[in-house]
């Protein structure tokens, strides 16, 4: 089996989720290396802009209906090795829960402050400069 470069697999989309000063983070049942606490995310489907995947993995991991504000850039993550997209997103409808229970084990809304528990080793410089403009009003 050969292992695939970044460039061969598909490409994720996250989503960066604010509604009420917090941001939703997620824990995945399996861990990707350090990656534990995370923001909603999954593979782009062929077809799916980065946004859309944003928007669906958003609805099939935590039930929200959300709506893409706009793209804070894409990047190869330096601890998964893939192409990552980052979507800023506003809450539509629904309350967040575990809705997918074989992927997720929990998720939290997070203040500004608490990221860093978190996420201990850092955050993508534009999805940071985001947060900290959007979480600080």
């Amino acid at each position: 089996m050969t292992e695939q470069t970044a460039e061969e697999r598909p490409g994720i989309s996250a989503a960066i989720v604010v509604h009420k000063g917090r941001v939703l983070m997620v824990r995945r049942r399996v861990k990707e290396g350090q990656l534990s606490w995370q923001f909603p995310a999954g593979e782009i489907e062929p077809g799916e802009s980065a946004e859309e995947a944003a928007i669906r993995e958003t609805n099939e991991e935590t039930g929200l209906t959300v709506s893409a504000v706009k793209s804070l850039g894409d990047r190869v993550h330096p601890k998964t090795q893939r192409l990552m997209s980052y979507t800023a997103c506003e809450v539509l409808a629904g309350t967040a829960y575990v809705a997918d229970a074989d992927e997720l084990a929990e998720l939290a809304w997070c203040t500004h402050a608490e990221i860093p528990e978190y996420v201990p080793y850092g955050l993508f410089e534009p999805v940071q400069a985001y947060l900290d403009e959007t979480l600080a009003r």
